[in-house]
């Protein structure tokens, strides 16, 4: 399977010790350079324990940076309103045929389904992995609670409701 990873999807894993869903769920993840940059380089520069745990899903090549320059990039990708990282995602996505890219920005998920790209966030990494049986409906709601009291992932508490609800009752159903 072919995944490529933002940086938010990325940084609230991270954040929530649940980056080796990942490698769980889809095997060894792209990671464009310029994203690597952002979550990893400049993570570690402010001392942010999310790049850490990044750089050792990488050394433990369960992600994989690809180098890539802004310069190839497609011209309806560079033509996007996105930032650099956001571009890459996309570019690698269309470039590899991935399966699934991972973002949570909405404008970044609009532009890459409408060139025709699977997505998922965060929300929808640990979904799966409900699914798949990697963790329990406890476990998920506790995730979930932590997402809504941390001020350090910028996911909407009104959307991480939306996808517990539908979780909940799916199990209850």
């Amino acid at each position: 399977m072919k995944v490529v990873a933002n940086a938010g999807p990325l940084m609230a894993l991270g954040k929530l010790a649940l980056v080796h869903l990942l490698s769980q769920l889809y095997g060894l993840v792209m990671v464009p350079s310029a994203v690597y940059e952002e979550v990893v380089v400049c993570g570690l520069e402010l001392g942010q324990p999310d790049a850490y745990a990044i750089e050792l899903a990488i050394a433990r090549k369960e992600l994989k940076v690809v180098d890539m320059n802004d310069a190839d990039l497609w011209d309806i990708v560079c033509a996007l309103p996105l930032d650099r990282g956001e571009k890459q995602v996309i570019q690698l996505g269309l470039r590899e045929s991935a399966d699934w890219v991972l973002l949570d920005d909405w404008l970044a998920r609009e532009e890459a389904q409408r060139l025709g790209l699977k997505v998922k966030g965060t929300l929808g990494v640990i979904a799966q992995a409900y699914r798949q049986g990697l963790m329990s409906l406890n476990e998920v709601e506790l995730i979930f609670q932590a997402i809504i009291a941390r001020e350090d992932i910028w996911i909407s508490d009104a959307l991480v409701r939306c996808v517990w609800d539908e979780l909940r009752g799916a199990w209850e159903g």
